[in-house]
């Protein structure tokens, strides 16, 4: 499929990647309220991770299966990947909606499953779509665009809940009730992951197989659940050297962000603010002007990748490099709340976060591209997942809390210095990587 791949102006890649927006207001209401929601049904603050873990538990199964399914799809009129954009964006837009109306832990445990299952039905293809369109050479700026559009979603919607607020929708609620603040955040999230995707379904093209006939040979050759369990386990077994470097960069790198998103609201509520009565009006200010911090590493990971995508339209660059400081700057960032002493310098503090936010989401994808085979891109964009979702499991099932208490004491803030702790491992990671092809553009 590589032979006959043309260059993309901008907005091309733009319209092809626009749906990462909305899955991005996903994410991002998700990570950054999932745990007040969670504080409001009464979790105590260590149940936290574990209430999180239907979320990567989905991941590790749903994006390898659905990366396998999509490289073997081909229709006239749908194309390829995008049958799996339109079945994901209803799924979650459902869910989205109605996740803050949960009225017991379980149900938004159970809702956050529903929620991140079917956002990873459109996750990985996205993802895959990038390296199906675009030839080697614009690989990087194209996951650099991806991250533009993400770092907007991010910004946007961290703040939704906060907007709420300044439009005089109540923040506060009766204790154990998600207050209309949020829920309002949601509903606006839901409309804009499912029209963004179907933005991108009605204005990309999709090529077809380059060899329809052997691309119907093997497809007929992998019919069968067991048989394609087994191709995906035999891909897991041959996955390229620098992808098992890679993951090791993914594995502290997500480890991080996963901390970050369990343990923001609680941390920073109680340290910054001294805010911990979740029905209280002090908690859920507080709790607001944490989504807006939060927002903040989203508007700087779009800042990053603006001046990245200017960048590498036209010069190579060393991703390895610029990954491996990248992540460093991240780690300080999270370091730096631990220290701070007024709330506006969390706007400094989740800066560095965004950089960091930038390079995750388009290096090692771009480095990862370049070194498997083309045909089989949507199943190991899919298994690569596997070193974002193992971290997260590992974390929810025990590993923050175990860390932080064991490294840095009892004191909840101390979740921060954690997560800073293993970005600057994630970055250093990076001098494994000795493919040159994956880590120069």
């Amino acid at each position: 499929m590589t032979n006959y791949k043309k260059k993309l102006d901008f907005w091309q890649i733009w319209n092809m990647s626009f749906g990462m927006l909305g899955i991005q207001f996903g994410f991002a209401l998700q990570g950054g309220f999932m745990s007040r929601i969670f504080q409001t049904l009464g979790a105590d603050k260590d149940a936290i991770p574990m209430l999180w873990i239907a979320a990567p538990l989905t991941g590790l199964l749903i994006q390898p299966i659905v990366g396998y399914m999509s490289d073997r799809t081909w229709h006239w009129k749908f194309g390829r990947r995008k049958p799996y954009f339109f079945v994901g964006a209803m799924l979650s837009s459902i869910a989205l909606f109605f996740t803050p109306y949960s009225s017991a832990l379980w149900m938004a445990a159970g809702a956050l499953w529903i929620l991140d299952a079917s956002i990873n039905i459109s996750m990985e293809p996205f993802r895959a779509l990038v390296a199906d369109k675009l030839p080697d050479s614009q690989r990087s700026y194209g996951f650099v665009v991806q991250t533009l559009i993400i770092g907007t979603g991010t910004w946007i919607a961290s703040n939704l809940p906060w907007m709420m607020t300044q439009l005089g929708v109540p923040n506060t609620a009766p204790e154990g009730v998600v207050p209309d603040s949020v829920k309002y955040a949601f509903a606006i999230g839901a409309f804009v992951l499912f029209s963004s995707i179907l933005y991108t379904i009605l204005k990309t093209k999709e090529y077809p197989p380059e060899d329809m006939e052997e691309f119907e040979a093997e497809k007929a050759k992998s019919k069968g659940f067991l048989v394609g369990i087994k191709e995906i386990f035999g891909s897991i077994a041959d996955m390229p050297l620098v992808m098992k470097q890679l993951g090791v960069v993914q594995f502290f790198s997500w480890f991080a962000f996963f901390t970050m998103w369990s343990f923001a609201t609680p941390a920073i509520t109680e340290h910054i603010f001294g805010a911990t009565d979740t029905s209280s009006a002090a908690y859920n200010d507080a709790a607001d002007s944490v989504g807006n911090y939060l927002g903040t590493y989203g508007l700087m990971s779009m800042f990053a990748a603006l001046v990245l995508s200017f960048f590498t339209s036209k010069y190579k660059i060393n991703r390895k490099l610029l990954h491996l400081v990248s992540l460093v700057a991240g780690g300080v960032g999270f370091i730096m709340i631990y220290f701070i002493t007024e709330p506006w310098m969390l706007h400094i503090c989740f800066a560095f976060v965004g950089i960091a936010w930038a390079s995750i989401l388009s290096m090692p994808y771009a480095m990862l591209s370049s070194s498997v085979d083309p045909k089989k891109m949507g199943v190991y964009m899919g298994i690569f997942n596997m070193f974002i979702v193992i971290p997260q499991i590992i974390a929810a099932l025990g590993g923050v809390n175990l860390l932080y208490k064991l490294l840095f004491g009892e004191a909840v803030i101390n979740t921060m210095l954690l997560a800073g702790t293993l970005l600057i491992i994630a970055g250093l990671s990076n001098l494994l990587i000795t493919d040159r092809k994956a880590a120069h553009d």
